[in-house]
C-alpha cells in the first residue's frame, strides 16, 4: 500500500517578512497549497519559489478562506499551518509517522510560543494570545470543516481523533510589544464585527466586569506572573479585548452601519422608494 500523501495548507495576508521561513520548513509535504487573502505585498512571489498551489482571493470570513484551501488540496491528508508558525524536522518526522499509524483520523499539534526570541511559557492561551496546542491542524481531507466567523471560529470534525503529538509547533506570534498591542487593536476591531453579527454587543457594565476576571486568569490561574512583563502584558490584553470590541462596536462600528443604511435610503430614487412602501 501506498504511503499516504500530505498537504500543508497556509493562508496568508501580507506576510513577506516571515513567510520564506514558514515554507522553507514545509517541503517534507507532498504539495504546499497556498491561500494567499487580499496580499498587496511581496508574499505571492515569495510563495511561487516553493508552490504553484495557490489561491488567490478576497475572504472576509476565516471560515471562508480555510474552507476554501482544504478543498483545493489534493493529498490523503492535511496540514493547517500559519505564517508565524514552523515546523522544525523533529515534528515533520512525528507528522510523516503520525498519517502512517492509522491512529486517528486528526490530531492536536503542541505549540511554543515565542515574542521576538523569548519562549513564553505561561499566560497563552487565554484570550487568543497565543495557543496552547494547535487543535486539530493534522487532519485526513473531509474530517473537518470550519465554521464561519471573522475572528477565531470553531470547526466541526468527523471520525476518530488520535493522540496528541509530542513535537511542538514553534510559533512566533508577535516580534516585539508593539506587535502585541497592533494585534490587540486589528483583534478587537475584527471581534467588534462578529458580535453586532451574532448579536452579541452585550452591556457595558458586563465588559468592565470581565476585564477583572479576564486578567485574574490570565495572570494568576494560567500563571503569566511568571513570564515578568511580557505576562503583566498578555494578561492585560487579554482583559483588555473584550471592552475594547465593545467600546469600538457601539461607538463605531454600529453608527457606521447606521449611516450607511442612512445613505443608501436617502440615495433611492422616487421608484425606489414606492417600490420598498408597497413591499
Amino acid at each position: 500500500m501506498a504511503d499516504p500523501t500530505l498537504s500543508a495548507l497556509i493562508v496568508v495576508h501580507n506576510e513577506e517578512d516571515i513567510l520564506a521561513d514558514c515554507l522553507e520548513r514545509l517541503t517534507f509535504a507532498d504539495e504546499i497549497v497556498v491561500v494567499l487573502d487580499r496580499c498587496t505585498d511581496a508574499s505571492k512571489e515569495i510563495t511561487e519559489r516553493y508552490t504553484d498551489r495557490i489561491i488567490e482571493g478576497a475572504f472576509e470570513f476565516w471560515g471562508d478562506r480555510r474552507n476554501t484551501g482544504i478543498d483545493y488540496c489534493r493529498s490523503d491528508w492535511i496540514l493547517e499551518i500559519d505564517a508565524d508558525e514552523w515546523v522544525p524536522a523533529d515534528l515533520a518526522q512525528e507528522i510523516r509517522a503520525a498519517i502512517a499509524s492509522d491512529t486517528g483520523d486528526y490530531f492536536d499539534l503542541p505549540v511554543k510560543n515565542h515574542i521576538g526570541k523569548r519562549y513564553i511559557r505561561y499566560g497563552m492561551g487565554s484570550g487568543g494570545f497565543g495557543k496552547e496546542s494547535w487543535l486539530g491542524a493534522l487532519f485526513r481531507k473531509g474530517c473537518k470543516v470550519w465554521e464561519n466567523s471573522r475572528l477565531h471560529p470553531s470547526a466541526t470534525y468527523t471520525g476518530t481523533k488520535g493522540p496528541m503529538l509530542e513535537n511542538a509547533v514553534l510559533h512566533y506570534i508577535d516580534r516585539d510589544i508593539s506587535d502585541v498591542l497592533d494585534r490587540l487593536d486589528r483583534k478587537t476591531t475584527t471581534r467588534a464585527k462578529d458580535i453586532i453579527d451574532r448579536g452579541e454587543v452585550g452591556s457595558f457594565p458586563n465588559m468592565v466586569r470581565k476585564i477583572f476576571s479576564r486578567f485574574y486568569k490570565c495572570y494568576v490561574r494560567r500563571k503569566a506572573y511568571k513570564e515578568g512583563g511580557y505576562g503583566f502584558l498578555l494578561a492585560l490584553c487579554t482583559a483588555l479585548e473584550p471592552v475594547l470590541a465593545h467600546l469600538k462596536a457601539t461607538l463605531e462600528e454600529i453608527p457606521r452601519r447606521e449611516a450607511e443604511k442612512a445613505a443608501a435610503n436617502n440615495t433611492a430614487g422616487p421608484a425606489d422608494a414606492a417600490g420598498a412602501a408597497k413591499g
